[in-house]
């Protein structure tokens, strides 16, 4: 908890009163690596902050897994698609590492919202990190080379390659294991 505690205020102060309603709302959770958080076709009914572990996002394309975002310590993670709307998911959340995780859920934390300014300033902060994090993602995917994607993720997010499979990091940058592979020789 204390980790989620330091997340917050590196992203906003809230008052000590407001922060022990907040954290009462937390649940906390642990997944074994392979398991999933949700599954596509299923409603997302919390967001959860990752402590320990790793997660990642995909989907199925003509039953091809698409490896969109991986999370790791500190982040927060959901379906933000389904969680907002309270509708099915179309992606998958499954952890490729045992993983610890303190859950709130679609209603603790919109009455949550109700209550406490802050903790709504908190939930934009969260989601407006998470849309540059979007948007990032879309140019890159947009407008650079396979390698300049490659290169980018060395030295943005290094720590991908150590903790995930090659053939999800290959998903994620969109190339085949096989170009992978080719870029990775290269260097």
């Amino acid at each position: 908890m204390k980790s989620l505690l330091n997340q917050i205020n590196s992203i906003t102060r809230i008052k000590p009163e407001v922060q022990e309603a907040l954290f009462a709302s937390f649940k906390k959770e642990e997944i074994r690596k392979g398991a999933f958080l949700l599954r596509e076709g299923s409603v997302c009914k919390n967001l959860s902050f990752l402590e320990q572990g790793c997660l990642r996002g995909f989907y199925y394309l003509e039953e091809k897994e698409i490896t969109h975002w991986f999370a790791f310590e500190n982040n927060f993670v959901t379906s933000f698609q389904s969680f907002i709307t309270q509708r099915s998911s179309v992606e998958n959340l499954q952890a490729l590492e045992d993983c610890i995780l303190w859950s709130i859920s679609y209603d603790s934390l919109n009455r949550l919202y109700d209550m406490y300014p802050e903790i709504e300033r908190l939930g934009r902060m969260v989601c407006e990190q998470y849309y540059l994090r979007l948007e990032e993602r879309y140019v890159n995917a947009q407008f650079k080379t396979a390698s300049e994607r490659y290169n980018d993720l060395l030295t943005s997010n290094s720590k991908i390659l150590q903790r995930v499979p090659l053939g999800c990091v290959a998903s994620y940058l969109g190339i085949s294991q096989e170009t992978l592979s080719r870029i990775r020789n290269k260097k």
